[in-house]
């Protein structure tokens, strides 16, 4: 269990270093920027999706008890 509450600080990183890169590159390389955006947009997706059945599993794990 432990390993997917580290997962989901993982794309909380990912998703703030490609914000961090988007708005850095946004003048200089529009199209790596938008790469970057896409990135970040998904890796928030990811943090919410994880979280959500880290804590499915950890309430049927709880009810088996």
């Amino acid at each position: 269990m432990k390993f997917l509450r580290i997962s989901e600080i993982i794309y909380l990183v990912v998703a703030v270093l490609s914000v961090i890169e988007t708005v850095r590159r946004w003048n200089a390389d529009r199209n790596m920027a938008y790469v970057f955006a896409i990135f970040g947009v998904v890796s928030v997706f990811m943090f919410f999706f994880r979280r959500h059945y880290r804590k499915k599993f950890e309430q049927r794990r709880k009810d088996n008890r």
